[in-house]
């Protein structure tokens, strides 16, 4: 098989995956007759290929896969015109401290908050399969320690860890993880945190609304979520203190 006809399977096998399509599954494709770097070189054409076009190939934590590009979200958004799953204050401020400072307990976030965390919003988050329990803290109780998974970065877009943007102090809010001097913040002049995210940001349209709900959650983040005034009839207005 040369190059070409192995560059024909590789693209029809992406483009008709229900999921992002991991490296060993590509070799599968051509009975390991293929090789990891070949394979690379590859994916890397086909990158180049679609560059002009409305679809993009990208790398995520699980696989390669095709998705749209974040200038095509508006005209996709009239063939699904229905409004994604929104989420409460409470429930992106928990996805966020897990995000940027795990892994955590639930007693972790709720020092960070300022308030009790309740059952249903870290079950929600499980179902949702953006976090899960990865072991237990060796401390009175052995409390659960909760991380992100592999799903939280596919359905955000994100490849690794690595790409969630990168915080740092802001003037009078604890941030989790603060970025090394010379790198950009999100907070200076208070820039649109969705405009700094759409490179990274998935909107192919099963997952359209990735860039929402990460611009939300680092905007959260970046403020420290500490202590937030949360109002009567949430879903966990309990202080802490009181737990």
């Amino acid at each position: 098989m040369n190059t070409q006809e192995a560059k024909r399977v590789l693209e029809t096998a992406l483009i008709c995956a229900q999921q992002p399509l991991p490296l060993r599954e590509m070799r599968d494709l051509f009975d390991e007759q293929v090789g990891p770097d070949t394979l690379r070189s590859l994916l890397d054409e086909l990158v180049r290929d679609w560059e002009p076009r409305g679809v993009e190939l990208v790398a995520l934590a699980t696989g390669w896969r095709f998705q749209s590009r974040p200038e095509m979200r508006q005209f996709l958004d009239r063939l699904h015109p229905e409004k994604p799953p929104r989420y409460s204050r409470a429930t992106m401020e928990t996805l966020a401290i897990v995000a940027y400072r795990q892994p955590v307990t639930r007693g972790d976030i709720e020092d960070i908050r300022g308030v009790t965390v309740s059952g249903p919003i870290v079950k929600q988050l499980e179902e949702r399969g953006w976090i899960e329990a990865i072991g237990y803290r060796e401390a009175p109780g052995r409390p659960a320690l909760y991380a992100t998974t592999r799903q939280f970065l596919d359905d955000l877009g994100l490849a690794s860890l690595d790409q969630l943007p990168v915080l740092e102090a802001a003037p009078k809010a604890a941030v989790f993880d603060p970025g090394s001097a010379g790198q950009h913040s999100l907070l200076d002049d208070r820039i649109d945190v969705a405009a700094e995210l759409a490179p990274h940001v998935s909107t192919d349209v099963a997952t359209g609304h990735a860039g929402a709900v990460l611009s939300e959650l680092v905007g959260l983040a970046a403020t420290g979520v500490h202590a937030p005034a949360i109002m009567p009839g949430s879903d966990d207005s309990t202080p802490a203190a009181q737990a």
